[in-house]
């Protein structure tokens, strides 16, 4: 039973949102930390397109492991894939980072990091108050 509390749809989804987001950061901290650095193209996570294509599937967030040995990454387990960030001005040593778009992305990534890991507490506070 309390398999089936934790395995829904919507903590699947919150853990996948969560998991992408993190990606995200992750991609946004290595483009800042190479801000500097000759030939750096700045790459990002499509969050939102991703986690879209992961609602409308009927599969959602499947995970098909052929072998005890396989290994998985967040990014994996999700879909979410790191790509070159479109656009951007390329500097004179061919750096396209741009320190006030990172530093909004990280913002807004950090908000709805955030609002996620609200919602599943506000969930699992329910479960508890259901539970006494």
């Amino acid at each position: 039973m309390s398999d089936s509390l934790f395995s829904d749809i919507s903590t699947k989804m919150a853990k996948a949102a969560l998991n992408g987001l993190s990606l995200r950061q992750q991609a946004i901290s290595r483009n800042l930390a190479n801000v500097d650095t000759p030939g750096f193209k700045a790459q990002t996570v499509n969050f939102q397109e991703t986690l879209d294509r992961m609602v409308d599937d009927d599969n959602l967030l499947s995970l098909k492991i052929t072998h005890d040995a396989h290994l998985t990454t967040a990014a994996d387990d999700t879909g979410f894939r790191l790509s070159l960030r479109p656009g951007g001005t390329l500097r004179a040593d061919e750096n396209n980072v741009d320190v006030d778009v990172e530093m909004t992305d990280m913002s807004e990534a950090g908000i709805q990091y955030q609002a996620v890991s609200q919602a599943i507490s506000k969930k699992l506070m329910l479960l508890k108050t259901l539970a006494r």
